[in-house]
């Protein structure tokens, strides 16, 4: 199994990074052997992978950078690089390798702050592995001084430093660090390759795969958590049925509430699983005493802690609040596609009963003008809006079609 298996439906990506780890092999080889560098290459230095929601920008980059640091033995008898068994690949994919360092959005921006350390170690020569690989999951959410810290470490890179960036289109990056970047745009992959990948890959059933594949539209990443997690089903069912309880004001208020408080609570199952191990961890590093008493100084460090964590529970639920969000249109989206008789299939057909009855109650008018406010609940949380104000909104204008 190499690392490209992964990208579903990404097949022609698969080939420029492949051909790209092949040359980046070459130069590194060459150089250890102090032998000519290659006239030429499609290796190079920086890379921007974009594409849709669950297309798999992040895979790509996490397998690309795999691949660069693969040390299987087989490159030497001809093998490509990024077998996915070696030493290289398995941490690079695991995320635990010295030389590659990933920085993602706490919360909704990347600070300097959070950029700083990570521009002085591009600069650095790599550790262990072969090349240095920054991986920057939402380099969307860059701000002004953090995207420029980024471009002068993309203007005038390191001989061995490798910047891969991941954002949803080539204009959510400046012009000036994209234009010094290989752009790869991926595909939302199909249903049918979705549903593939989770009975070879997860052993799903595949009546559960193509229901799931089929519910997420070829979000990857959702439709592995909708298969293997059956919470995760359970709050999607109770998000389709949300549409028939609107019926009157205080069942719309109702509706929101829960919406939110499932999205709370979700972001509260992930800090327990996470933020008390990360204290631990800190208190042991900074050598907190037996009993919990820290050494003097530290409270600062702590409270930067702290504050991280409250960031990232933010904005997970607000993560968890957009799924929900996701399924409302793709459900009106199936209303509309019956008010309209298209044949496009359905992606909720497990709830067509529902689609049928709101299907005969509204015009296609009415569903639009439903969608558009689902779409500017989104927009509303991206602006900071307070969740429960921004989903009562939203429940109120689903009510009045």
């Amino acid at each position: 199994m190499t690392v490209w298996d992964d990208l579903v439906g990404q097949e022609q990506v698969s080939a420029v990074l492949d051909a790209a780890a092949r040359d980046a092999d070459a130069l590194v080889t060459a150089a250890a052997a102090d032998q000519p560098l290659p006239e030429t290459s499609k290796m190079t230095h920086a890379w921007l992978f974009t594409g849709p929601p669950g297309a798999g920008r992040n895979q790509a980059a996490r397998a690309f950078a795999a691949a660069l640091q693969c040390v299987s033995p087989d490159r030497a008898l001809g093998g490509a690089p990024g077998c996915g068994f070696c030493d290289g690949c398995h941490t690079a994919l695991l995320g635990t390798h010295a030389d590659v360092t990933t920085v993602a959005a706490v919360g909704s921006e990347i600070l300097v702050k959070d950029m700083r350390d990570t521009v002085r170690k591009s600069f650095t020569s790599p550790a262990n592995g072969r090349w240095q690989i920054i991986l920057v999951d939402d380099a969307e959410r860059l701000n002004e001084k953090s995207a420029n810290a980024v471009l002068k470490a993309v203007e005038e890179p390191a001989p061995r430093t490798v910047w891969l960036l991941c954002a949803p289109s080539i204009e959510d990056v400046l012009p000036t660090i994209r234009s010094r970047c290989r752009h790869l745009n991926l595909r939302t992959p199909s249903v049918q390759a979705v549903a593939d990948m989770l009975m070879r890959r997860d052993g799903i059933e595949p009546e559960l795969a193509a229901s799931a594949a089929r519910a997420t539209q070829g979000h990857v990443d959702r439709a592995r958590r909708l298969a293997t997690d059956p919470a995760a089903r359970e709050r999607r069912a109770a998000v389709l049925k949300l549409p028939l309880r609107l019926d009157e004001v205080g069942a719309c208020l109702r509706a929101a509430q829960e919406l939110v408080d499932a999205a709370a609570e979700d972001a509260r199952q992930l800090a327990e699983e996470m933020d008390g191990k990360e204290t631990e961890e800190l208190k042991a590093a900074l050598g907190a005493a037996q009993g919990g008493r820290m050494p003097r100084g530290t409270a600062g460090v702590m409270k930067e802690l702290e504050d991280m964590q409250k960031r990232r529970r933010t904005r997970t639920q607000r993560d968890s609040l957009d799924v929900a969000l996701g399924d409302l249109t793709a459900f009106y989206r199936d209303v509309l596609a019956l008010q309209l008789g298209t044949r496009v299939a359905l992606a909720n057909a497990d709830a067509e009963d529902a689609l049928e009855r709101l299907a005969r109650a509204g015009t296609p008018e009415s569903t639009l003008r439903r969608i558009e406010a689902i779409a500017a609940c989104r927009e509303a949380l991206d602006r900071n809006v307070a969740p429960l104000l921004a989903v009562e909104a939203m429940t109120m204008a689903l009510r009045a079609g």
